[in-house]
């Protein structure tokens, strides 16, 4: 992770800080109410930044009815016209989303990096394969990773000179080996904080695929320091799904995580039915415990022996075990709601 720290509302990034999770509102921004509805069930979801698209100074009226109505930092994504950021700031926003480079001459630059420094007001630089240069292009031939992250660099830069660092880099693309190797050329020769993500990752289930892929591998590798998961979806969905990758790379531990076999011959139990209905009950547990469902009583306990609690069927019944250890043997039509009981005790 990053070494430098920046701060957004209540919310760090980077310097160790936790991965936070953010998504976007895709209502259309003259739509004050219908943005504020879409921001409480992104605050509802465990969203920790939300970022809002401001094509014009119509929409700078959206900050406000937002900070009013939820407590999540909001981000202000801006392009082209700095006065914009300036009204942004002004209005309150807790984060600009901005590339110095595409707002004109260095006193508009200079302009942005004051304001933003004086009330603390972080800016992500966020480039992708349709941003780049047309020198950098012209160096590479095609937005490659290499490309991306001398973009990145060039606009860091920018800011730098005006003695701002309260610098947030995304280099995002849609081809993830493009992404991944982009973010770790990136890390080798800079401290900014990283904000990492597969963009137009493409809708709910090979976008959810390609960026479990991609943000995955570099968070295991300790890059990446706030994620966004784009999907052509309900923005709460990238929410859940940024979260699920957090917990299954054992980054957030505030719930229970699941374990279950995928069946087989031995089979004798709707395995299946009693694991989709475990994951849905534990889903508001807030308890750091492995739960196991598995398929077969024979090597059920022995393979999760590591779990805190879990179920393992037989012939119409099911054995309840915790650590390895048989409890009781109980009929299949209660197993979920005898599994759930002993979790309630722990």
């Amino acid at each position: 992770m990053a070494k430098r720290t920046v701060k957004a509302g209540g919310v760090f990034i980077g310097g160790g800080h936790p991965v936070s999770v953010q998504s976007m509102l895709n209502v259309p921004a003259h739509d004050i109410a219908g943005s504020v509805a879409q921001a409480k069930a992104l605050e509802a979801a465990g969203c920790q930044l939300i970022r809002a698209a401001i094509p014009n100074k119509e929409a700078i009226a959206l900050i406000p009815a937002l900070k009013e109505a939820v407590s999540v930092p909001l981000v202000a994504d801006i392009h082209f016209d700095h006065k914009l950021a300036l009204e942004a700031a002004a209005a309150g926003i807790d984060k600009i989303r901005i590339n110095p480079g595409n707002i004109g001459g260095e006193e508009n630059v200079r302009a942005v990096a004051t304001v933003c420094r004086e009330k603390g007001i972080p800016i992500r630089i966020g480039v992708n394969g349709g941003s780049l240069e047309k020198e950098i292009l012209q160096k590479y031939g095609h937005p490659c990773a290499e490309a991306l992250r001398d973009s990145a660099l060039y606009h860091a830069r920018l800011l730098e000179k005006y003695d701002f660092y309260d610098i947030v880099l995304s280099m995002k693309s849609s081809d993830v080996p493009t992404m991944v190797k982009a973010y770790e050329l990136t890390a080798e020769c800079c401290d900014y904080p990283l904000h990492v993500g597969v963009t137009e990752a493409g809708t709910e289930r090979m976008g959810l695929l390609k960026s479990a892929a991609g943000i995955g591998s570099l968070l295991l590798h300790g890059i990446g320091d706030t994620i966004r998961v784009s999907l052509t979806a309900d923005p709460v969905k990238e929410v859940a799904a940024g979260i699920d990758i957090l917990h299954a790379l054992g980054l957030r531990q505030d719930r229970p995580r699941l374990v279950s076999c995928p069946t087989c011959g031995r089979t004798a139990i709707d395995l299946i039915g009693i694991a989709s209905a475990v994951e849905s009950r534990i889903a508001a547990i807030k308890k750091p415990i492995t739960v196991a469902v598995m398929g077969c009583v024979v090597n059920g306990p022995g393979e999760a022996r590591e779990a805190d609690i879990g179920l393992a069927g037989g012939n119409g019944k099911v054995a309840i075990f915790k650590k390895g250890e048989v409890l009781r043997t109980v009929p299949e039509a209660v197993a979920v709601e005898e599994l759930m009981s002993e979790i309630e005790k722990l």
